[in-house]
C-alpha cells in the first residue's frame, strides 16, 4: 500500500468544478463565528460537490486569510452567498421548495440515524453558532431537526465536525454517494 500522489488523485480544476453537477444540498450558517470553522465547512461543501453555502449574520466571509487556511482554496470553487439575517435565507430556500432541517439538539430532533430526507426534493442543512446553536426564530422555520448520537461526556461536536457528520449521512440517502 502506498499514498496516491496529486496526479493519481485526478481532481477537478476551480474552473471544471465550478461546471460540473451538484448535490441538490445547501449548507446554511447561522452566525458560525470561527473564520476556521467557516473554512474547513467551504472544505467539505467543496469534497462533496454541494451546491452552495449561505453565510448568514456575522457569519465570516471570503476572502480572508484565516478562512482560507483551513478552506485551501475552496473559497474559490464553492458557491455562496451572504444573507444579513439567516431567517430570510431559510425562508427563500423553503419557498424554492427546500427541504430544511436544522442540525440541532431539540425536544423534537430526530437521531441521524432516523433522519431521512426526502428524495428528489433539494435539502438545507442550518448549522448554528458555535456557543448558542440554530436561532430560535430559526428553528421554526425548520421542517425538522436532526441530531448528532453522542456517547461521552460533551453535549456537542465543533460544527464543522458535525456538518461533515450529517453531510455523509445525508447524500448516502439521498443516494448521491
Amino acid at each position: 500500500m502506498r499514498k496516491l500522489t496529486m496526479a493519481e488523485l485526478n481532481r477537478a480544476s476551480v474552473d471544471d468544478f465550478k461546471s460540473t453537477p451538484k448535490s441538490p444540498v445547501v449548507l446554511v450558517l447561522d452566525n458560525v463565528r470561527s473564520m476556521h470553522n467557516v473554512g474547513a465547512i467551504f472544505r467539505t461543501a467543496d469534497a462533496f460537490a454541494l451546491e452552495k453555502i449561505v453565510l448568514c449574520g456575522y457569519t465570516p466571509r471570503p476572502p480572508h486569510r484565516e478562512i482560507t487556511k483551513t478552506a485551501l482554496g475552496s473559497e474559490e470553487s464553492m458557491a455562496w452567498e451572504y444573507a444579513a439575517e439567516t431567517v430570510t435565507a431559510v425562508a427563500a430556500l423553503r419557498a424554492a421548495g427546500y427541504q430544511i432541517a436544522a442540525v440541532e439538539q431539540t425536544t423534537g430532533s430526530v437521531l441521524l440515524p432516523q433522519f431521512r430526507p426526502e428524495v428528489g426534493r433539494p435539502l438545507a442543512l442550518v448549522l448554528g453558532n458555535e456557543v448558542f446553536g440554530v436561532e430560535d426564530a430559526v428553528l421554526a422555520l425548520c421542517d425538522m431537526a436532526v441530531e448528532i448520537p453522542q456517547f461521552g461526556t460533551k453535549h456537542s461536536l465543533n460544527v464543522g465536525v458535525a456538518a461533515g457528520v450529517v453531510l455523509w449521512d445525508a447524500l448516502v440517502k439521498l443516494g448521491v454517494v
